[in-house]
C-alpha cells in the first residue's frame, strides 16, 4: 500500500489575485429622449489589495482604463475617475497612485430625441492591474454590460 503525502503551501492561497467585483448602471430608472443621465462603473476591490489609478506615477504600472461602446446615436463623454490614494509600498521606492475600496468610474450617456428603441445597452470594457503590498498581479479585462431605459 502506498501512501502519497502532499504538501501544501498555504501562501499559494495569499498570491492569489483579489476577487474584484465589476457593477455598472445608470442614475435613475431611465433617461428620456434627448437627455443625458449619469452612468458609473464601480470597482469594489478587497481589503489588502489595490488598483493603479488611471494615470499612475511610474511608467512600467499598468493605468486602470476604463472603455465604453454605445450604439448608434447613442452619445457617452470622457469617463471620469476617482481620487488616487498615494501609497507607499514594499515593492517600489517612490509612492504610487492607487485606488482601493471601491472605485466610482463615471460618465455621461446622451439619448438622441429620434432614438428609435425603448432600450439601449452599453458595454464597458475595464482594464486593470491588481497588487497587495508586495506584488502585482497580471492585468485584468473585465466586460460590464449596462442597461439603459429609454423613454
Amino acid at each position: 500500500m502506498a501512501v502519497a503525502a502532499v504538501a501544501t503551501n498555504s501562501t499559494a492561497f495569499a498570491q492569489s489575485p483579489p476577487n474584484i467585483s465589476v457593477n455598472g448602471h445608470v442614475v435613475g430608472d431611465n433617461v428620456r429622449r434627448g437627455r443625458s443621465a449619469r452612468a458609473m462603473v464601480v470597482m469594489d476591490i478587497p481589503g489588502g489589495f489595490h488598483v493603479h489609478s488611471n494615470r499612475p506615477l511610474e511608467k512600467f504600472l499598468i493605468a486602470t482604463q476604463l472603455k465604453v461602446e454605445a450604439p448608434a446615436g447613442v452619445r457617452v463623454s470622457a469617463v471620469s475617475y476617482p481620487r488616487p490614494i498615494l501609497r507607499s509600498l514594499k515593492f517600489s521606492k517612490n509612492r504610487v497612485a492607487v485606488f482601493e475600496g471601491r472605485a466610482t468610474m463615471r460618465f455621461n450617456v446622451a439619448i438622441p430625441a429620434n432614438f428609435g428603441s425603448d432600450s439601449a445597452q452599453l458595454k464597458g470594457t475595464l482594464r486593470y492591474q491588481s497588487c497587495n503590498d508586495e506584488l502585482c498581479f497580471p492585468p485584468q479585462t473585465k466586460e460590464v454590460w449596462i442597461n439603459v431605459k429609454v423613454n
